[in-house]
């Protein structure tokens, strides 16, 4: 097997798992997860804010 045939092959591969990492990513079936993972930031902030209002009271 020459260089050239093995960095063909290599390149192929890596061109399908890109493609199936991508599928994955934007799968339907995932964006309950990935919204949920999405607001985790969010959720911080909201318990910070109902401290900060109770100390005020």
């Amino acid at each position: 097997m020459e260089i050239v045939s093995f960095h063909s092959i290599w390149t192929l591969v890596i061109f399908v798992c890109f493609i199936v990492i991508a599928l994955w990513a934007y799968s339907g079936r995932r964006k309950t997860e990935f919204d949920e993972a999405a607001n985790l930031v969010f959720a911080d902030e909201e318990k910070g804010l109902k401290k900060t209002g109770e100390d005020n009271k």
